[in-house]
């Protein structure tokens, strides 16, 4: 009995042991446990907020106002106007046949978007806002939001959209916007966010494009609250976003518009530009297209009928189309010759209408030749005998240095669609690209700038604007980016002879104002005013049939070059009418009423005219559709 006692008491005290260490290990977790959660409900509290948060809030971009794009005055050429519209939520919506039916009877629904925006209801979450109506007036969506209690689902909203106020004057320098797509998302390695927003316009041609990064702008973004299944519940802030750059272009938009408007009917570019600073003053082409109709999406009628037309409206011929110089290329063998000492000025040589070549006749275009003539006469009267005998003398290599010097055969880097290089080719490009050897022929063409040669009107201005100026002068179409001057065009002196200049200058002087100068009916009369020029005839078809009797795409190009005033020049133009037949005709008088609206700053008087011209140009100045600017508004301002 006694034995047994002693084991009870023995028993007793393990189990208060066991009982001990149990209790402080379970003591011990609770204690970790406990600290844990005071740890991550006290020290790490907003860590875990954090994260519950980023489940629940959004971050969604702000698009950017674009920047605006002003002339050189100013004046808005590329600006935001306000782009109404109307969407509908189905969830909201309810009835969503008798809503639209409401929605209809108060505003027009275009069938088109009204079934694209059924459909993409049916696909879309039903709390999801789709757009129901675009492109409204403020009259349209004023209806809707005055009777919105009585249409359930539906929102009217306000965005930006890009508007072109001078509609065709500069569709082919600016461009145009339109939303992005996936072939531009293609293109793009590291494409913005804000690129990923639909409807999102980014520039599609011209300025717009080639400016783009520079006028989009920054996105802003605002945070907002959703619950588990996605639905906005509340915006919690917002930071704005950095507005693009304002754009001032060296553009004139009075003399742009003149240019177009001279232009007009007709296949043909023009350019003007400062031969002191290289601004381009205006560049046309013609015939143009309405931007607006792009940006809003264009209908494939209004699109096949650009397409179609045999004029190419959509093409910048400007600075895109690249023409045998012809004859106005002559001022460049002239220097190339003068510079090698191929030539003086009293030499003389005779053209009777053609030279002999081997076994190949190369023809003046004058069939009874024009004599003996020297540098002066030849460029005056433009024959081409005198230059086949300097292009022998000369050789293409050296004709075709100096007019890469002139610049020809260079792509300048202004921000403008598809600007061409033209062609100032030697021996070594032949090889390279024809894989034949250069032949005496080919530098007789090349030295009446027919043949291989090719430039744009803006090579062939800049050409006459360093002629004139002395001065490697390169374009500028771009003035200030947000107030900031850009740099200058006007370039260094170039090396070249200044006796050879003036010589070339003087000649071009007889092309216009001398007896027998082949652009003399197009001259100005007032002595301040005066221009010298070089008209150019460039042959499309080897036939030497005669341009009336031929179809349109099978005329030569009409082409003029000219600089004014001739004692202190300022500008140079180019003109180019395409399949126009002589430059004389065609392009010389539409260079010299562009020179005296450029000088004069808008309608010349008749007196600048010559006498026999005036009731002529009287008509023309009264019928010409020119806009007027003084109606703008202070919106249409900088």
């Amino acid at each position: 009995m006694k034995h047994q006692f002693k084991d009870t008491a023995k028993s007793h005290r393990l189990l208060t042991r066991r009982g001990m260490f149990l209790g402080s290990v379970q003591l011990g977790l609770v204690g970790v446990l406990v600290s844990r959660m005071r740890s991550m409900q006290v020290e790490q509290a907003d860590q875990f907020r954090l994260l519950a948060d980023e489940n629940r809030i959004n971050v969604r971009l702000i698009p950017p106002a674009r920047g605006l794009i002003y002339d050189r005055n100013g004046l808005a050429l590329a600006k935001n106007r306000p782009a109404y519209r109307i969407s509908i939520v189905r969830e909201d919506a309810g009835d969503i046949e008798e809503v639209i039916a409401k929605v209809a009877a108060l505003v027009p629904l275009d069938p088109k978007d009204l079934a694209r925006a059924l459909k993409e209801i049916k696909r879309r979450s039903p709390f999801v806002p789709v757009t129901l109506a675009n492109n409204l007036t403020w009259e349209q969506l004023s209806k809707v939001a005055v009777n919105a209690p009585a249409l359930p689902g539906i929102t009217p909203e306000v965005g930006l959209t890009r508007e072109y106020p001078l509609f065709g004057d500069y569709a082919h320098i600016i461009g145009y916007v339109g939303p992005v797509s996936d072939y531009d998302l293609s293109k793009i390695n590291d494409p913005d966010p804000l690129l990923q927003i639909p409807k999102f316009q980014i520039g599609k041609s011209g300025a717009e494009a080639k400016l783009e990064k520079t006028l989009r702008g920054k996105a802003g973004a605002k945070r907002i609250e959703v619950n588990s299944i996605g639905r906005i519940m509340r915006e919690l802030g917002r930071q704005e976003g950095e507005t693009g750059a304002n754009i001032q272009l060296t553009i004139n938009s009075q003399l742009q518009n003149y240019v177009q408007a001279r232009l007009a009917n007709e296949s043909a570019a023009a350019v003007v530009i400062d031969v002191k600073n290289g601004d381009l003053l205006a560049v046309g082409s013609t015939p143009s297209f309405d931007p607006n109709k792009f940006v809003t999406g264009i209908s494939y009628a209004d699109y096949n009928e650009l397409l179609e037309n045999k004029y190419r409206p959509l093409a910048n011929k400007s600075v895109q189309g690249t023409y045998p110089p012809a004859s106005t290329f002559k001022t460049m063998t002239a220097l190339a010759a003068l510079n090698e000492g191929a030539i003086d000025t009293k030499e003389t040589v005779r053209c009777k209408g053609f030279v002999e070549v081997g076994a190949r006749k190369f023809h003046c275009w004058k069939k009874s030749g024009h004599g003996n003539v020297n540098l002066h006469n030849s460029l005056k009267q433009s024959c081409d005998v005198y230059y086949y005998e300097l292009a022998q003398r000369t050789g293409i290599e050296k004709i075709s240095e100096m007019a890469k010097k002139f610049g020809l055969g260079t792509k300048y880097p202004i921000p403008m669609s598809a600007v061409a290089r033209g062609l100032m080719p030697n021996k070594a490009w032949k090889l390279k690209n024809r894989g034949k050897e250069w032949v005496v022929g080919d530098t007789l063409n090349a030295s009446i700038g027919q043949g291989f040669v090719h430039a744009s009107p803006l090579q062939m201005a800049v050409m006459t604007a360093r002629i004139a100026s002395g001065h490697s002068v390169t374009p500028r179409l771009v003035k200030s980016i947000n107030g900031i001057e850009q740099p200058s065009g006007a370039g260094e002196k170039l090396d070249i002879n200044e006796n050879h200049l003036r010589m070339v200058r003087k000649a071009m002087y007889g092309v216009v104002n001398e007896s027998g100068g082949t652009a003399r009916r197009s001259r100005i009369v007032a002595d301040e005013y005066r221009m010298a020029g070089k008209t150019g005839t460039a042959q499309v078809s080897n036939s030497r049939v005669k341009n009336r009797d031929v179809v349109w795409e099978k005329r030569d190009h009409a082409i003029f070059v000219c600089f004014a005033p001739y004692d202190n020049p300022k500008i140079a133009v180019a003109v180019v009418v395409e399949h126009g037949g002589g430059g004389s005709k065609a392009a010389a008088p539409v260079a010299r009423d562009i020179v005296l609206q450029a000088l004069f700053e808008g309608t010349p008087p008749l007196s600048a005219y010559p006498k026999s011209d005036r009731p002529r140009i009287r008509r023309a100045q009264e019928n010409l559709p020119l806009r007027d600017f003084s109606a703008l508004t202070n919106s249409d301002k900088a």
